[in-house]
């Protein structure tokens, strides 16, 4: 017995000695680890990973800080330099607001002309007529631009309605009311101003194209413009509120409450997407009596709707729409407008009339007045009716220092907006680079040296997105040698993170996902302007 307890302790004895060895060796290893890494601890993944999400959080509110304060503080600007070319942009749309932002104005004195004082993001557009989102959210002011850029920028809120080439002068017209201007609308009051250039840059757009259809100007509702998506508003809330009367009758009802888009390209499917979620998601609520007889029908002319998108994507469309009781009438075409209904030739020839309470006209473009006449001044080189012919650097086939990009330009290129963009970045940088060859020659020839100098502008479509409604988009995205399409509620939120990218500045970013973010808590807003 004493034998045992004997051999036990000193078995144990034996296992403290060699633990206690186990232990001094890992205490060896570990103080060799620190003398390695110069004494110090290592520092627990959980640990790192939230000082690099506090310290990029603190990064990104300082950036975001220092953005507000600059856009709210702009430098001193340099004076016009009468010594310095004198460089005209026509319009404030995607490309000529594009070649402003790019452009290097210490280089040249800068001269803005555009009926209206603001750049539109379009893409959103048929968002406002809803109320999806606030019309100022996407308008941003051109005179926010022109006082960050390093020397003074003029502009004339006019409208161009004509050239001389020969003087290198403008005629503009400004009257009272800018909505006037845009609308072409008659004015009490007009002043013409003359205003001579060295270099022009006509971005005008385009104007809605009707097709010479009798009625559409009188009585659709078009949406190119701010204005237009107001009158949308008013007019759809206007047909709702008729509807509710006690003594209208059924069939009077049924007219009042149904919507026609015609046009099944882009804006038309995203107007009646949106139209769709405003009577699913408010009126349902607001108007219970009301909101299942309303009615969306869209109208196009083609076999299919958006014909630039993968079939998959038309399909998926069409499907969608199906399920949210949208009605797409095909390979029909609107042959006339009255106050209260249309006619239609049907695909397989007959005519009917269709009885409407508002109808939203999104078929195509054409060209602005100014553009017809700036044609007539080179008719022998400006051959197509659609637009500016222009060559492969942008210049006006004809004629000799004017260039012109966008919608208003027939360049080869579809009449998108980031086509617009592409164009002005790169004739902004051709500027800027050949701004040299002006200070060591006042009189160099830029106009020639554009082509000498630089490869002709070229077109890299970054694909199509469009929402179809019930929170759902689709995408045509370019990926090497292929596209990928893709559609659904995922979509949706690249559509909705790839549009606010997208947009002109921080601010409009910042009101936009602000707007989405009431709509989602309160609604949209149902009064009726």
């Amino acid at each position: 017995m004493a034998f045992t307890t004997r051999a036990a302790a000193i078995g144990l004895q034996g296992f403290r000695t060699a633990g206690g060895a186990l232990v001094a060796q890992r205490m060896g290893m570990s103080t060799v680890r620190d003398a390695a890494s110069g004494g110090k601890k290592r520092m627990p993944r959980l640990q790192k990973l939230k000082r690099i999400v506090y310290g990029t959080a603190a990064v990104g509110t300082a950036y975001t800080g220092w953005l507000m304060y600059r856009n709210r503080n702009p430098p001193e600007q340099l004076p016009f330099d009468p010594s310095k070319k004198t460089l005209v942009l026509l319009g404030t749309g995607w490309g000529s607001t594009t070649v402003l932002k790019n452009l290097d104005t210490e280089n040249f004195n800068v001269v803005v002309v555009s009926p209206r004082n603001y750049f539109l993001f379009t893409p959103l557009l048929p968002s406002c007529t809803v109320g999806t989102i606030e019309n100022r959210s996407i308008m941003e002011p051109v005179r926010i631009l022109m006082r960050h850029k390093n020397r003074e920028v003029r502009f004339y809120e006019a409208e161009c309605t004509d050239l001389d080439a020969d003087a290198k002068e403008l005629t503009l017209v400004r009257t009272a009311d800018g909505e006037d201007q845009l609308n072409r609308a008659s004015a009490d009051h007009q002043d013409t101003i003359k205003l001579k250039y060295d270099y022009l840059v006509v971005g005008v757009g385009g104007t809605v194209n009707t097709f010479g259809t009798p009625g559409v100007e009188e009585h659709a509702c078009f949406l190119k413009e701010m204005g237009d998506a107001r009158k949308i508003r008013r007019k759809l809330m206007d047909s709702i509120e008729s509807a509710t009367l006690a003594d209208v009758s059924e069939e009077e009802r049924d007219r009042l409450l149904h919507m026609v888009v015609v046009g099944g390209g882009p804006t038309g499917i995203e107007y009646a997407g949106e139209l769709h979620d405003f009577l699913q998601d408010d009126l349902a609520h607001w108007y219970p009596k009301m909101a299942n007889r309303v009615r969306i029908t869209l109208v196009e002319a083609l076999p299919n709707v958006l014909p630039a998108f993968d079939k998959k994507l038309i399909d998926y469309t069409q499907s969608t729409f199906l399920e949210n009781k949208i009605t797409i009438l095909t390979r029909t075409m609107v042959k006339k407008v009255d106050e209260k209904s249309f006619v239609v030739q049907n695909p397989d020839g007959s005519r009917s009339e269709i009885p409407y309470g508002m109808m939203v006209w999104a078929t195509g473009i054409k060209a602005q007045p100014v553009i017809s006449r700036i044609r007539e001044q080179f008719a022998a080189a400006q051959t197509n009716g659609r637009g500016l012919l222009v060559d492969e650097y942008l210049r006006v086939n004809g004629a000799k220092d004017i260039w012109a990009l966008g919608d208003c330009a027939v360049s080869g290129y579809a009449p998108l907006a980031q086509v617009a963009s592409q164009q002005g970045k790169w004739l902004a940088r051709r500027f800027n680079a050949l701004s040299s060859a002006l200070k060591d020659d006042p009189t160099a020839d830029i106009h020639g040296l554009i082509e000498e100098k630089n490869k002709p502008f070229k077109y890299s479509s970054q694909g199509s997105l469009a929402y179809i409604g019930s929170e759902k988009a689709i995408a045509d995205l370019p990926f090497f040698n292929r596209n990928i399409t893709a559609g659904g509620i995922a979509t949706f939120w690249f559509w909705k993170s790839a549009y606010l990218n997208e947009l002109f500045s921080l601010r409009n970013s910042t009101l936009v996902l602000s707007d989405w973010v009431k709509r989602f808590l309160f609604g949209r807003d149902i009064s009726r302007e």
